[in-house]
C-alpha cells in the first residue's frame, strides 16, 4: 500500500475554449456556481490530508498570488514555456515532485473529495466505464484491472480517463526519467504529459484505474459545459 504525500495540480494554460472569460482569469479561477474550481480542487486534496500542493503556473500567474496565503503549504511553481509548450511542460517544471504523488488539472470541479483518496495499491487514473462511445481518452484493462492500452479518440467500452492521477516511488521515478528523455532530450514539447506513460514508454510502466461515479469530477472543456454547471453564465 502506497500513500500520497503531496499533490501537483496543472494550471498553467490559457484555457482558450472558455474565452472571453478567460481573457483576464486563468481557467482554474473561474467561480462554478459561486466556488473557483481549484478551490474544489485544493479542498478534496485537504479532506483527505494532503496539504503539500505544488500548483504549476504560467497564463496570468499573478492572479494565483493570494493561493499560497489563503492554503498554508501551497506553492508556486512557475512554468516559463507555457506559451510556446503543451502540459508536458507543466510536469516537467514540477518534475522534482513526483514521488508518491497525486496529479491534477486545477480547472475541474471535485464534487466528490473520495476521489482524491491518499492511500493506493497500484498508480494509476480516476475512470470512468462507459458502455457508449466517446472522443475522450479511453483505457482498456485486463482481468487483473491493469491497462493494457489507451485511446487518444476514444471509443467504447471502456475507462475514461480523467485527470486524477497517483504515482508511487517508483513509478514517479520513472515518470520523472521519462519526462527528462521526452521534453529535454527528444523536444517533443507539443505532447500532452499523459502521452509518456501512455504511448511513449508504456513497456515502464504497469497502471490501474480507479474507479468512480461520473458526477464524482466534472471537467469543462467548454462554455457551453459551462452553462450547464452553472445557468448564471447564461
Amino acid at each position: 500500500m502506497h500513500e500520497i504525500k503531496r499533490a501537483i495540480i496543472m494550471a498553467a494554460g490559457r484555457g482558450e475554449r472558455l474565452r472571453p472569460l478567460t481573457d483576464r482569469t486563468p481557467k482554474p479561477l473561474i467561480r462554478v456556481q459561486g466556488i473557483r474550481m481549484i478551490d474544489s480542487v485544493i479542498r478534496a486534496l485537504h479532506e483527505n490530508e494532503i496539504r503539500e500542493i505544488y500548483v504549476v503556473v504560467g497564463y496570468l500567474q499573478e492572479a494565483f498570488l493570494t493561493l499560497p496565503v489563503q492554503y498554508p503549504g501551497l506553492h508556486l511553481i512557475e512554468n516559463p514555456d507555457y506559451d510556446c509548450c503543451n502540459n508536458i511542460s507543466s510536469l516537467y517544471a514540477a518534475r522534482d515532485y513526483l514521488s508518491d504523488c497525486m496529479i491534477l488539472d486545477g480547472d475541474q470541479i471535485i464534487r466528490n473529495p473520495a476521489v482524491c483518496g491518499r492511500f493506493f495499491e497500484r498508480s494509476g487514473y480516476q475512470a470512468v466505464w462507459t458502455e457508449d462511445a466517446t472522443t475522450e481518452w479511453l483505457m482498456q484493462t485486463d482481468e487483473d484491472g491493469w491497462v493494457t492500452k489507451c485511446s487518444r479518440t476514444g471509443g467504447e467500452r471502456g475507462w475514461q480517463l480523467y485527470s486524477v492521477s497517483r504515482w508511487s516511488e517508483k513509478d514517479g521515478a520513472a515518470l520523472k526519467e521519462c519526462l527528462q528523455k521526452v521534453y529535454r532530450e527528444e523536444k517533443k514539447t507539443n505532447l500532452y504529459w499523459d502521452d509518456v506513460a501512455m504511448f511513449c514508454y508504456p513497456e515502464r510502466f504497469h497502471l490501474g484505474v480507479f474507479p468512480m461515479q461520473k458526477d464524482d469530477v466534472v471537467e469543462i472543456d467548454s462554455l457551453e459545459e459551462l452553462r450547464q454547471a452553472d445557468p448564471s453564465y447564461r
